[in-house]
């Protein structure tokens, strides 16, 4: 099967708009079919698995067409393939849709235009909608929880008009059809560019936080839509940015402020300040002096140790400390301290928004001289801070959510914010050691074998998205995914770090309160006490 699987996806090894249409028209088809309940056209060719429920049936119909197979063949390659304490019946049907979910995934996420297509959209909610309800004893459930119906209400911009009235109406629209956390977290980190298996819990919380923790499509869909935004933005980046900060070839652009005249950033050094526009890469910060037309720009590091120092500033005209909307950048290659203003009229969001960005580039070059890791694994970190960074770029633009409003999406973030945050890192470091070294075991272990060239999953996914080339990567066209941050039927050594600190800490917090509260009362006794005497 997986020869097979290699194949068939060596002879679309460069995708074209044709292959790509062909691909999303079966995903988008059957997953139309599922989002009704309607499983025996979806599954006319395939015989029905009985352990499963009507909606897990009809997904996985949808990954064997994906995949080129039929259904009875991916049960057996699961039955096969996988170790008999997953195949026992409490966790059967679950981790049989895992299997076929996450092979579908790994091909479907190699074209180039995977995310901006509603029927991947859809496919990937059934997913989650279906892993909450897996067995056959689920379907009474699943009849109330079946995905959206394709009768969305859309302006003229293509975006549902419940978006632009109100988060609560969209609820209301589709109340019976959401997705819990577990499910979300088991599905969503198969495509590297929708979640990161760090903060995948934080990505849906935001999510759900006007929804009492349940995910809805509506939103679900507008966050990717957003992301496909953003994707495409850092695509078509000009050249006269590139020329005017002298990129290096493998330097990316993650970010730009500034372009528009009326809202430029201001550059403080000392007494004086200019207008421009601020550029961060994987690299370096880059300012560029000057309204419409810019001058050649000031190159501010981020990845080499310089000591460097970012941190939330006051700032005003002559060097008066007014307004509470700068960021600072000093380290010792420069004489003093650069003051970077975010000019906005209502709060400090904007400014906010760029401190965390620029401080997960710093902290992921940190990471990297940390542990020592090698060229290949420094790259694969990099690139999950700027996928990061492009989930977090995605939910402020759709949902204008602030850094103050939500616990970080952005891991390296995360685990400097975070008791025992430095458990995540040497996890993180682990992993992608021991993803290099697999990787190498693969290849000597089976020298003489045809098979396609394995790499990271959220260097690959830059590069499936077009922001990076293959050149760049060391990447053949025939690259394709590890396994990548999903398991079946286990649980990502990063996954659990995570959910142990947030227990510790929900513990702390816990406790202080308490003591707190204790303090509280003390004071009140005493007092009370006190009147008396």
């Amino acid at each position: 099967m997986e020869e097979n699987e290699s194949a068939e996806m060596a002879q679309r090894k460069q995708p074209n708009d044709g292959d790509s249409s062909w691909l999303f028209k079966s995903i988008f088809s059957l997953s139309n079919k599922t989002s009704t309940g309607d499983a025996r056209d979806s599954t006319k060719h395939n015989q029905p698995i009985s352990v499963l429920s009507t909606l897990a049936n009809s997904v996985i119909s949808s990954c064997a067409k994906i995949l080129g197979t039929s259904t009875e063949e991916l049960q057996h390659n699961f039955d096969v393939e996988l170790p008999d304490h997953l195949k026992k019946p409490p966790t059967y049907a679950r981790n049989f849709l895992e299997f076929c979910s996450y092979k579908a995934l790994h091909l479907a996420i190699t074209r180039p235009n995977y995310l901006g297509n509603k029927g991947f959209h859809r496919l990937t909610f059934d997913m989650m909608l279906a892993w909450d309800a897996p067995g056959a004893d689920s379907d009474l459930i699943v009849n109330d929880t079946a995905s959206c119906s394709k009768q969305d209400v859309e302006d003229e911009d293509g975006w549902p008009l419940f978006y632009y009235n109100s988060t609560n109406m969209a609820v209301q629209v589709d109340d019976k059809k959401t997705v819990g956390p577990e499910g979300f977290a088991r599905i969503a980190p198969a495509c590297p560019i929708i979640a990161d298996i760090i903060t995948v819990h934080n990505l849906f919380d935001v999510l759900t936080s006007s929804s009492g923790h349940r995910l809805h499509f509506l939103i679900y869909d507008k966050y990717l839509r957003s992301l496909e935004k953003v994707v495409k933005s850092v695509q078509n980046v000009g050249p006269q940015i590139m020329s005017n900060c002298s990129l290096a070839e493998d330097e990316i652009i993650v970010d730009i402020d500034g372009t528009v005249p009326t809202h430029p950033v201001l550059q403080h050094v000392g007494m004086s300040a200019w207008p421009g526009r601020l550029t961060l890469t994987n690299y370096a910060l880059y300012f560029e002096s000057g309204v419409g037309l810019y001058d050649k720009a000031v190159r501010y590091d981020l990845s080499t140790d310089r000591k460097q120092v970012l941190k939330p500033e006051l700032t005003g005209p002559l060097g008066a400390r007014l307004f509470d909307k700068a960021v600072m950048y000093k380290s010792i290659s420069i004489a003093e301290p650069v003051y970077l203003e975010f000019p906005e009229f209502k709060g400090s969001s904007r400014r906010d928004y760029w401190l965390d960005i620029s401080l997960e580039i710093l902290r992921a070059h940190k990471f990297n001289r940390k542990y020592n890791l090698k060229e290949s694994q420094q790259s694969e970190a990099l690139a999950r801070a700027i996928l990061g960074i492009f989930r977090y770029r995605a939910l402020r633009e759709a949902l204008h959510v602030s850094s103050s409003n939500f616990k970080t999406l952005l891991c390296f973030n995360l685990a400097e914010s975070i008791p025992g945050g430095y458990m995540i890192m040497e996890t993180l470091s682990s992993c992608l050691k021991q993803g290099s070294s697999s990787m190498q075991q693969d290849i000597l272990s089976s020298p003489s074998r045809k098979r396609q060239p394995l790499f990271p999953v959220a260097l690959l996914t830059l590069r499936i998205l077009r922001i990076i080339s293959s050149r760049e990567t060391d990447m053949n066209e025939e690259a394709t995914f590890q396994v990548g941050d999903v398991c079946v039927g286990k649980e990502n050594p990063l996954e659990t770090i995570v959910k142990q600190l947030k227990r510790d800490t929900g513990r702390a917090e816990a406790a202080q309160a308490t003591v707190a509260q204790v303090k509280v009362e003390g004071v009140d006794t005493n007092v009370a006490v006190m009147k008396v005497i």
